[in-house]
């Protein structure tokens, strides 16, 4: 069975987790909350720092989280981010979402965010939890769409920014426009299409608070972050270009007239 061949081009720097650590299921699962009932069992896949996954558990008082991830780091702290909120409905373990080493029909919800845009591949990934799905149950998938990204002003240096990113992520084996293709996936997954719900939804940024934060996260990211090493290892990019990202993704989050939407893909797969 194949494994992971995808470098996830983010990594766990401090100005990767600021973002991750802002996702709520409100925020980044709405258009699967409707499905959760007070005793479902959930597995959560690419937990990352666990505020999603909390979130689940505290949905789901009388059912259980299994909360996954491929690094073991980040499994331990998403199991403090749990703990803090005293929660005792969930568990964490590190897991591949190529090979899971559950059961069939184990879970009434397999979940992943912002996950199959890093695997190597996203059909077996969605194979896998279809197998570990109950029927009657439900796979979820949402993931964001990078070529898709629109901004105002318009900035060169946000221009190139995307351009290596997509480069960077492809070099490693992931699909930075995986919003667009998760239908596709699912059809390909053995899903039949009408058990197939495919919408979208977004992110904006624009008010102060916001924007300054996207953008000072992202100018930190582009120079600190395994994405920053990745390109310069792989001859994507310059340090001199970086910084010109860097200063770019500073300059934007300061004017007041900007604009950034970032949409994303969802699935919900009957099983």
């Amino acid at each position: 069975m194949k494994k992971e061949t995808a470098t996830y081009i983010h990594g766990h720097h401090e100005s990767v987790l600021r973002s991750h650590t802002w996702r709520t299921a409100e925020n980044s699962a709405a258009y699967l909350l409707p499905e959760l009932r007070a005793d479902s069992t959930i597995l959560d896949i690419g937990c990352g720092p666990g505020t999603i996954s909390a979130d689940f558990a505290a949905l789901v008082p009388d059912g259980h989280v299994t909360a996954v991830d491929y690094a073991p780091a980040i499994v331990e702290q998403a199991a403090k981010e749990a703990e803090s909120r005293g929660l005792t409905n969930i568990a964490f373990t590190v897991a591949d979402i190529h090979n899971l080493e559950f059961a069939d029909d184990s879970f009434d919800v397999a979940h992943a965010h912002q996950v199959l845009q890093h695997v190597g591949d996203p059909v077996q990934a969605l194979r896998e939890m279809r197998r570990v799905t109950k029927p009657g149950g439900v796979v979820a998938a949402r993931d964001s769409d990078y070529r898709a990204f629109t901004w105002f002003p318009d900035s060169k240096g946000l221009t190139d920014w995307l351009d290596l990113y997509e480069e960077v992520a492809r070099a490693g084996g992931g699909e930075p426009d995986a919003g667009r293709r998760l239908k596709s996936w699912a059809l390909q997954a053995g899903f039949p299409e009408p058990s197939v719900e495919a919408t979208s939804s977004t992110w904006t940024f624009a008010n102060e608070r916001d924007r300054t934060w996207w953008g000072d996260l992202w100018s930190a990211r582009s120079l600190h972050s395994d994405f920053a090493k990745q390109a310069v290892s792989g001859g994507h990019a310059t340090l001199e270009a970086l910084q010109a990202i860097s200063d770019a993704w500073k300059a934007w989050g300061q004017d007041e007239q900007s604009w950034l939407m970032i949409p994303h893909g969802e699935i919900l797969c009957r099983v």
